[in-house]
């Protein structure tokens, strides 16, 4: 039998993890929460961006260009409260997904653009920089989806979803 207390420091490490799960969570949030705000004013040059890549066709340039920056607020939302944490990771990795397909894309074909990824606020030209960048900004949105973190999110505290981040089944509110 173990004495009293003996477990006491085992949460302590489960508790960072926890923390750190959070801020992962809140910095995907910010990702998103920033790329979409950057480009709702600025919502026809996005458009122009998203026509120079010449990847969609031209009927549906213009809904994607105004949907997607909305789309990337409600995903940093969602993050930011912890709602459907999964789910909405498995929307943002497929994003992130096609964004670097496109740079990618428009990088081997020689095309030279903006990528657009944070409208005017961060202008730099499609290539090695951006896609490694992109990667870079859409591995918490990963980590999201792999090892959804629900500590002080909706999902724990309404609906009961378990905190799996760190590969940890315990749950914290």
């Amino acid at each position: 039998m173990k004495p009293q207390g003996s477990n006491a420091g085992a949460d302590r490490p489960a508790g960072a993890v926890a923390w750190l799960g959070l801020v992962v969570r809140l910095g995907a949030a910010a990702v998103w929460i920033l790329a979409g705000v950057a480009k709702i004013p600025q919502i026809h040059a996005f458009q122009v961006t998203v026509q120079r890549y010449g990847i969609l066709p031209t009927a549906l340039i213009g809904p994607f260009a105004y949907v997607l920056p909305f789309l990337e607020v409600a995903l940093g939302l969602y993050l930011a409260v912890g709602l459907f944490v999964r789910g909405t990771a498995l929307v943002g990795t497929a994003l992130f997904a096609i964004f670097l397909a496109a740079q990618v894309s428009a990088w081997a074909r020689g095309i030279s653009l903006d990528c657009g990824c944070f409208g005017s606020m961060l202008e730099t030209t499609v290539g090695p920089l951006t896609v490694l960048r992109d990667f870079s900004f859409g591995i918490p949105t990963f980590l999201m989806l792999a090892f959804p973190a629900r500590f002080f999110s909706v999902d724990r505290r309404f609906l009961g979803a378990v905190n799996r981040f760190g590969g940890s089944a315990r749950s914290h509110s």
